[in-house]
């Protein structure tokens, strides 16, 4: 598996007393937060932060993994190719305005820009009772749609924690969900973020603000040839912080890790 996490940034005091040294990155990239794994083959947890591994926050983009397969399942959208029409509204919000996304695009290409627009649009046809039916049946979140606008994913005190996104990704690994394998395989299509001969990253990213906070998560899982490694990573910074590189500390973090725990 060396293709995809050999060339990351090298962090130092990786090892003590032969352990993989979990706080280190996140010292490296000047972030709070922690990094959840799981050993698919030895069964085993790598979790940097207990506490804050089950503290439950908003989970912002990577809601789209569950709410892609929501909007397949109530037949929504068919497959990751439809395409969604742009409402001509933008919305600058979170990140500020960007323009490659505001125009008609498909279902997987919304994935993977994280265009918050389209996923608004599934939503609002949905209906947070569909909505609550199947996080109730996933397990996934506090269960608290109580916000007032349609994406509660980004505000409100919907939540869910670190252990819990890790725990529904081995679900959806295993086909154990209520999803038809169908749509089990389109998302897997989907996330799909790094691929090569020897390994895949199947992954979403999520940034919202939280408390005075920008709050970053990276989570999905590694499969290779022997093994899959399941993750969620999640930083905070204070707003009024200037971090130029805190969107890449999510993954940077995050390979650095793995990279030390597939070779220890």
């Amino acid at each position: 598996m060396k293709t995809l996490f050999l060339a990351i940034f090298s962090f130092t005091c990786f090892y003590t007393f032969g352990q993989v040294n979990l706080i280190q990155p996140f010292k490296d990239c000047n972030v709070n937060g922690s990094i959840t794994i799981y050993d698919y083959t030895k069964q085993k947890w790598y979790i940097s932060d207990t506490i804050d591994a089950n503290k439950e926050t908003l989970p912002a983009s990577t809601f789209k993994i569950i709410n892609l397969l929501i909007a397949l399942e109530t037949k929504i959208i068919s497959n990751e190719n439809d395409v969604i029409k742009w409402t001509g509204e933008t919305d600058t919000t979170l990140y500020g305005y960007r323009p490659n996304i505001y125009r008609d695009m498909t279902v997987k290409e919304a994935f993977e820009l994280s265009a918050g627009w389209v996923f608004i649009e599934l939503a609002k046809k949905i209906g947070k009772d569909k909505y609550l039916d199947y996080l109730r049946k996933c397990h996934y979140g506090n269960l608290n749609l109580s916000e007032s606008g349609v994406d509660f994913w980004n505000f409100g005190p919907f939540a869910i924690s670190p252990k819990k996104q890790v725990e529904f990704l081995i679900k959806i690994y295993k086909n154990q969900t209520p999803f038809s394998k169908k749509n089990i395989d389109i998302l897997k299509r989907v996330m799909i973020s790094e691929n090569s001969k020897e390994e895949t990253i199947r992954s979403k990213t999520g940034w919202t603000r939280l408390d005075g906070n920008d709050m970053g998560w990276w989570v999905g899982y590694v499969t290779s040839e022997n093994n899959v490694y399941f993750f969620a990573t999640r930083i905070f910074k204070k707003r009024s912080e200037i971090n130029s590189n805190f969107a890449d500390c999510r993954k940077e973090i995050t390979k650095s890790i793995l990279k030390h725990i597939i070779y220890e």
